[in-house]
């Protein structure tokens, strides 16, 4: 049998070589894109770098609102630390306003000078009352009391310096002297008033104490207060009647 003759195919040297449409390990999707290339990321931009420096107001202003913030934050915590150490003074101790009267009055003197002034001297007593357990006053120097009649200050007198303890009752006698110009008008008004038997008089009552809680000794407040009074007559040397009185004190810092 005669020897077969294999044909093997010509292969040129010279031709480019081909590149496959299809890379291997992939599949033709239906509209004509390969799998590899859906699965393939957009390319990544690149950050633009400013051509000019940022600028740093922004991060002043930042600080700066830190900064804010922080010192309302301290304030609020202040605030609420004395509203709790006042609350906890208050349960504990139980402050009450002290309390004040008139028990007498007796005019000492009421004349007219020569000089047409008006020279009044009143005797007053006054009781003063500290409800208070565990609170003690002391007043200072420089307390005042005073007789007022339609704003025109009569006579004044000094509250005297001492020490009033817990649920304490003090009477207090009190010497008042003044002298007023315009007398002869005043003294009319006066006499006028005394004929329907009600004089209106305002005691006013300006008293510098200090507040004692237990062995602590806090820091100077004033007692402000009037009496509002009618009395009967302004006779001298007897004993006044008083009608009414309507007396109100507060605290002033």
């Amino acid at each position: 049998m005669a020897e077969q003759q294999k044909i093997h195919p010509l292969v040129d040297v010279e031709a480019p070589p081909t590149v496959p449409l299809v890379p291997q390990g992939s599949a033709m999707s239906e509209k004509g894109t390969t799998s590899t290339q859906q699965q393939q990321h957009p390319p990544l931009q690149q950050p633009t770098i400013p051509l000019y420096p940022p600028n740093n107001d922004g991060y002043y202003s930042c600080s700066f609102c830190k900064c804010i913030c922080w010192t309302i934050s301290v304030l609020v915590l202040l605030l609420i630390i004395i509203a709790a150490i006042f609350g906890i003074l208050y349960l504990v101790f139980q402050p009450k306003m002290p309390k004040y009267s008139v028990e007498s009055l007796r005019i000492s003197d009421l004349r007219l000078n020569f000089d047409l002034s008006l020279y009044a001297k009143f005797d007053v007593k006054v009781t003063a009352n500290n409800p208070n357990t565990k609170i003690g006053i002391y007043y200072k120097n420089g307390g005042r009391l005073s007789v007022w009649y339609t704003k025109t200050k009569l006579c004044q007198g000094s509250l005297p310096k001492f020490y009033q303890g817990h649920q304490n009752i003090t009477k207090l006698d009190v010497a008042l002297t003044g002298q007023t110009q315009y007398g002869n008008t005043l003294m009319n008004a006066l006499q006028e008033q005394q004929q329907t038997g009600q004089i209106p008089l305002d005691l006013k009552v300006d008293a510098p104490v200090a507040i004692k809680l237990g062995k602590l000794k806090l820091m100077k407040v004033r007692i402000l207060g009037e009496c509002l009074l009618v009395v009967d007559s302004l006779t001298t040397n007897n004993v006044i009647s008083i009608k009414a009185s309507n007396c109100r004190f507060k605290l002033k810092l």
